[in-house]
C-alpha cells in the first residue's frame, strides 16, 4: 500500500509517498480503508524526533482517520465490512490507575495514533475496535475526519481542564489553529465570551465568523496583553488557551485576571518559555496543562459535530500523494483550521 512516511527523522525532506507494508488487524482490531486524514503539528514534532522516541520505521503519522471497514480481527463481531467510520485516536494500552479513574490520557499506557503507532497517512490502518464512531449520512470523509484530534482536545482542555464556565471570557491565541478553530466554537457553546488573536484581515473575519466576539491582529498589536487589559477594563480574560508557549506565555500571563487559568496544549514556537513567577503567585494565576481525552470525551464531543452544534473548519483538501506541500503550508501558518488528505 502507499504511505505518506519517513525512514529517518527531520525536516520536509525525509518525506516519502512510497509503498509499505500493509497491516493486519489483530486480536480485537479492524482494518480501516483509510478515505480522508487530517494534518496536525503532532505529525511535524514526531517526524522531527526528540529524545527518547523509539519507533519502527518506516513511520507514518495520521491521527485523524475516516473511512470502512476493510477487515475484522478475531473477537470482533459489533462491526461489519463497509461500514462507514471515524477513529478516536487515543488508544488505551493497558489498565492502571488512571484509566479506572476515567483518566485514559494521563495513563503512561496511552498512546496516540500516528505518534506512537502507525497512523492514518497511508491508504489502511489497524486500530482497536472499540476505538470506532461510525460516521452519520450525509457527512463526506474531509469533513469527518478533519476535527476528530481536534476537538477531543479542544473539550478536554476548556470543560474538564479549565472547567469553563458560562459567563466567564476566554483569549485564544493564534485563532487559525486547527484545535483552537474548534476551541473557539466551544467556548461560544458554552456560554463565555470569546477574544481571539490572529494574523491576517482575512483570518480576523474567519474567527468572527466562527463565533468570536473580539478578534486582534496580534501583527498590527504586538503588545496584545495590553490590548486585552483595556478591551476588559483592567481585569483580564478568565482563561488563557494558550498552545504556541515559547513566544506568548509571557503575554499569556499578563493577559490573564486574578485569580484566572492558562491552559497549555502545545508549544508550537517551541518548548522553553520563560516565565515570571510574580506573576504566578501575585496574581494567583493557574497553569494547566492538557492533553487529548478519554474516550467518552471522544463520544460526547464527535456527537456535537454530529448535531451541528459544532462545525468542522477545513482550509483546504488535497491528495495523499501531495503531502510534503500540504507539511509546507501547515508549517508556513498560511491556512485557518484544518488541511486534510483524501486517500
Amino acid at each position: 500500500m502507499k504511505a505518506l512516511c519517513f525512514y529517518e527523522h527531520g525536516d520536509l525532506d525525509v518525506l516519502r509517498y512510497d509503498d509499505v507494508p500493509k497491516p493486519e488487524p489483530g486480536p480485537g482490531e479492524v482494518l480501516v480503508r483509510v478515505r480522508a486524514t487530517a494534518l496536525n503539528h503532532l505529525d511535524i514534532f514526531v517526524r522531527r524526533g526528540w529524545p527518547g522516541l523509539d519507533l519502527d520505521m518506516p513511520h507514518w503519522g495520521g491521527s485523524d482517520v475516516a473511512g470502512e471497514i476493510a477487515k475484522v480481527g478475531e473477537g470482533v463481531s459489533d462491526w461489519k465490512v463497509g461500514q462507514r467510520v471515524v477513529v478516536d485516536p487515543g488508544i488505551t494500552t493497558r489498565e492502571d490507575e488512571f484509566v479506572r479513574r476515567g483518566e485514559h490520557s494521563l495513563s503512561p499506557g496511552y498512546v496516540i495514533l500516528g505518534e506512537d503507532r502507525r497512523g492514518g497517512h497511508a491508504e489502511f490502518v489497524a486500530v482497536p475496535a472499540r476505538n470506532l464512531m461510525e460516521m452519520p449520512g450525509g457527512w463526506d470523509f474531509p469533513e469527518a475526519a478533519a476535527p476528530l484530534l481536534v476537538s477531543l482536545t479542544a473539550w478536554r482542555m476548556l470543560i474538564h481542564r479549565a472547567k469553563l464556565r458560562a459567563g466567564e471570557s476566554v483569549l485564544v491565541i493564534g485563532a487559525g489553529g486547527g484545535v483552537n478553530s474548534m476551541t473557539i466554537q466551544l467556548a461560544k457553546l458554552a456560554g463565555a465570551r470569546v477574544y481571539a488573536l490572529t494574523s491576517t484581515e482575512e483570518k480576523v473575519e474567519k474567527a468572527r465568523d466562527l463565533g468570536a466576539d473580539v478578534v486582534l491582529n496580534y501583527r498590527q498589536e504586538p503588545r496584545w496583553s495590553r490590548s486585552i487589559y483595556r478591551l476588559t477594563n483592567k481585569r483580564g480574560v478568565d482563561v488563557v488557551v494558550d498552545n504556541v508557549g515559547q513566544a506568548t506565555l509571557p503575554q499569556s500571563m499578563r493577559a490573564v485576571a486574578r485569580g484566572g487559568r492558562i491552559v497549555i496544549v502545545g508549544n508550537t514556537s517551541g518548548p522553553h518559555a520563560e516565565i515570571d513567577t510574580r506573576y504566578i503567585f501575585g496574581k494567583q494565576i493557574s497553569l494547566i496543562g492538557s492533553t487529548m481525552g478519554n474516550q467518552q470525551d471522544f463520544r460526547d464531543v464527535t456527537n456535537l459535530l454530529w448535531n451541528g452544534r459544532l462545525r468542522p473548519v477545513v482550509d483546504q483538501v488535497m491528495h495523499l500523494s501531495e503531502g510534503k506541500r500540504a507539511f509546507e503550508i501547515l508549517e508556513s501558518g498560511a491556512k485557518f483550521g484544518k488541511i486534510v488528505l483524501k486517500v
